[in-house]
Parts: C-alpha cells; structure tokens; sequence
C-alpha cells in the first residue's frame, strides 16, 4: 500500500513538471490548451494548476477569446517569483546580472579587477553580489540561487581546480560564497556559461549543435552538442584556447607552448598593440573606426590566427554554428573578414557545408546570462521534484 501511495505521489510530481513546462514555454495558455498539449485529462490539469497557483509558480491573467462556450481564464509563469544572481568573473572584471525567472535582466552591476590575490577579489565578489541581491523585488522564492563563470578548470564540488590567468588553484569557491549568502551556488567554466547564455537567450537559440567561444584575455569554448552541453569525463572539457597551433611557439601560462590564446586572444592583440600606444580593446577599435590603417592590419591579422584556432574546431566538431563571444565579439566589424577567410582555406569543404560563423548576440554579456540561467534552471528542478 505504501508503494502504490509513493508511485501516486512520484506519478503527481511527473505530471506537475509536464504542466510546468508548458505553461513556461507555451503561455499564455487555458487550462483546455494545456490539457490539450499534454495529453492529460481536464480534471487532472485543473487540479495542478491550483498548485501551482497556490505556490506562486503561475498567474490568472484573465479571460481568453471563446471557442464558443464561457471564455477561458488564461495562465502565464510568474517569472518574479523569485530571481537570480550571475556573474562572470573575469581577468580583470567581475560582470554581474540580477535576473527574473525568465533570464530578464532587472539590474546589472561591474568592478574592474586590477591584481588577482584572492583576498583581494572575494571581498569586491562579494559586495557586487550584495548589492545585486539588495535590488531584488520582494518575491515568493526570493534569490533562488548564484551562478559564477570562471575562466579556468572547475570541478563538481565548485572548487576551482586550475585558473592560469588568475593564478588560482584548488579555490573551493563554491563553498565559500554559499557559506556567506544561504543560497545555492553554482560554479563553471565561463566559456560554458556564455554557450548557456547564447543558447537560451543568445544566437544559439533552436541550435543543436555549436561551439561558443569566448575570446577576452584567454581564449575558452563551451561545445553544445544535440542540445545539450558537453563537458567531457571529469568536467574539464573546452580548453581549446590550450590547442598548440606552433609546435615549439610561446610559453603558456599553463605549462605548454604555442597555446592558441597566445596568439589571437584580446591579450595577444594589445600585446600587439602596445607599440602603436594602444592600451585596451575600445581605445584600438576606435582607432581603427578613425581610419588608422595599422590598428586595421592588427585586427585582420588577429582574425586570421582566430580562423586558425576555428578551423581546427570545425574539423573536429562538424558544428552547425561557431558563435564568437566575450570581448572581442566587439571586433566583429574588423575581424569577421579575416576570420570567414581563414576558415574557407583551412576546413574541410564538407564541414563548410552549412556552417555558420556568428557573434555572440549578447555580446559581453553571454557568460553571465549564462551564469544566472544555471540557478534558474536548478531551481527549476527543485520545484518539480518538490510539487
């Protein structure tokens, strides 16, 4: 008897996800269309939605049109039941978005990072998540999680294992920033972060297959394959920007030589730069903008060792799309000649077949989209599994 009332109780939770569900990705919907939708029968959805209405999860926003009988009250999800915190901890920034349950940004937030010592940037961390969470609406659920991209190796426990251009290792971060605001926390690679964000709100919406690649101090990539992300055995997958593109070229911070971000990341160009007085991304794309031929050649010439690093992907992945992301998606206008040129000589004609090079369509904000839409989609699972 017990077993059949936990398969009842296990059979209700199956059933309040499905409606869930469609309501999210339908809405605005009548209970008779959500029936409809999900196969299930009108007492059944009646009773679920009432659940869902008394945890706050979904809204009656009114009367439909009439089919021909009374007209239907329809439902929406409430996307301020609760809301998120992401952030994209960069080289030399913290990036940081509040969000609705929806991924609608309702305030941002930036520090600049000038030294790496831990002591130093977990304090700025922490007051940038403390003022995003003291913007948030008051809500039924309140904040219902963090997410943080970070550029470097991380593990299932949160625990940065390896950041180079941080100069980090073994940094249980995770445990750290739950231990100080009460709520979930989710840590990853900021390269897979910005594939989630570009995927869910981005460029790579409806995409099966595509490789994200972020390109700002390092180079990173977040590889989504049949819609879902992959992260290899242990969780380490993506540190393409660690491909060796010159066998015996420049020493990486990561221990190897010729390392693909030594070559066309946005550090790589204002190494580049220097020589010409430029000291950031937006004071050579202004220049370049102004006519000065020199920034111009920089930027082609970074766009081809980018097709490079490209090309190799495509050979490997056979993806529908490529999407550039991070900052030197801002370059778009001078370097997508040079890269689309690299990639139709160095990929294989049947790999080319179909390809599409884009940019990424939240620009510098893909990561930490991304980063928010982690909590979101955990909470998700908690209220499903808890209906």
């Amino acid at each position: 008897m017990r077993k059949a009332t936990g398969d009842l109780a296990l059979i209700k939770k199956m059933n309040t996800a499905i409606v869930l569900d469609a309501i999210v990705k339908k809405a605005p919907l009548s209970r008779a269309n959500i029936s409809e939708l999900t196969g299930l029968n009108k007492a059944t959805v009646s009773s679920l939605v009432q659940d869902l209405l008394d945890a706050h999860l979904v809204l009656e926003i009114g009367m439909g049109v009439s089919s021909g009988g009374r007209k239907p009250v329809m439902l929406i999800f409430n996307r301020a039941a609760g809301y998120a915190v992401g952030i994209d901890l960069g080289v030399n920034y913290i990036r940081g978005v509040l969000t609705d349950l929806e991924g609608g940004v309702i305030a941002e937030a930036e520090a600049s990072l000038q030294r790496h010592e831990l002591e130093l940037v977990l304090p700025e961390l922490y007051r940038l998540i403390a003022g995003l969470i003291a913007q948030a609406p008051d809500s039924p659920y309140g904040i219902v999680g963090v997410g943080i991209g970070v550029p470097g190796l991380v593990d299932e426990r949160g625990t940065i294992l390896f950041a180079p251009n941080l100069k980090w290792e073994q940094v249980e971060l995770q445990r750290l920033v739950s231990a100080r605001y009460d709520v979930p926390v989710f840590i990853d690679n900021e390269a897979n972060a910005g594939a989630q964000g570009e995927q869910k709100y981005g460029a790579g919406r409806g995409i099966a297959h595509q490789i994200y690649v972020s390109v700002g101090i390092g180079i990173g990539t977040g590889i989504i394959l049949n819609k879902e992300l992959y992260k290899g055995a242990r969780g380490f997958s993506g540190e393409l920007g660690h491909l060796s593109i010159d066998l015996a070229g420049k020493p990486c911070r990561c221990g190897n030589l010729g390392c693909w971000e030594l070559y066309a990341s946005e550090h790589a160009l204002l190494e580049l730069a220097g020589p010409l007085g430029y000291g950031s991304l937006r004071e050579l794309l202004a220049a370049a903008d102004d006519g000065d031929a020199a920034a111009q050649e920089l930027f082609r010439r970074i766009g081809s060792d980018l097709g490079v690093g490209l090309a190799n992907i495509v050979n490997v992945f056979n993806p529908e799309v490529v999407i550039v992301g991070n900052r030197m998606s801002l370059a778009q206008r001078w370097i997508e000649d040079s890269v689309r040129e690299t990639l139709s000589r160095r990929t294989l004609k049947q790999h080319r077949h179909g390809l599409r090079l884009l940019f990424a369509e939240l620009g510098e904000q893909s990561a930490v989209r991304g980063a928010a839409y982690y909590a979101i989609d955990q909470f998700f699972h908690r209220v499903k599994g808890g209906a």
